[in-house]
């Protein structure tokens, strides 16, 4: 008897939540409790008076445990909207990462001139290293991290992933 695995997928959900203490902990068990992972997950205050907030979460799996993620998501009850990025359409997904690479001469000259072509921003600067600040989608990130190992990469800090629906639409 053969056992089929079905394909994983790659999901952005985008879970929008009161801002209350407890919630990211009740979601993060949510996954915990039925061994999923979480790839990536941001969190940002969206409301003035700071009742709302926005919960990003990157995850991967077919696509009955992507749904039965959704529908545990949303009997939360701090939770008013999931919205499953990937499934909705076209989004944008950027990232941003600190960079930091140590070298001289040639190496450091190098490092400039990819950071340049990346479009990643030198944020410090001494005379051995530069912490460079890249944004972008998550493959850009992890092309421009790649390059740098090669030329002396020291650190890596990144924020996660955000998305949102392309045009007027409202996840």
């Amino acid at each position: 008897m053969k056992i089929h695995q079905a394909d994983s997928e790659r999901h952005v959900l985008a879970i929008t939540v009161d801002n209350e203490a407890g919630i990211l902990a009740k979601i993060a068990g949510l996954f915990t409790a039925r061994g999923y992972n979480i790839d990536s997950l941001t969190v940002a205050d969206i409301s003035e008076d700071h009742a709302v907030s926005r919960i990003t979460i990157v995850t991967n799996g077919p696509p009955p445990v992507i749904d039965q993620i959704h529908a545990q998501l949303e009997r939360l009850i701090p939770v008013h909207k999931v919205t499953d990025l990937t499934a909705e359409g076209p989004h944008v997904e950027r990232e941003l990462a600190l960079v930091k690479v140590a070298g001289t001469g040639e190496k450091r000259v190098e490092a400039l001139r990819l950071a340049d072509i990346f479009r990643a921003r030198p944020v410090d600067t001494t005379t051995e290293s530069f912490v460079f600040e890249i944004t972008g989608p998550p493959d850009k990130v992890d092309s421009f991290i790649v390059l740098m190992r090669e030329l002396g990469l020291v650190e890596v800090g990144r924020t996660g992933i955000v998305g949102m629906m392309r045009g007027a639409a409202v996840a």
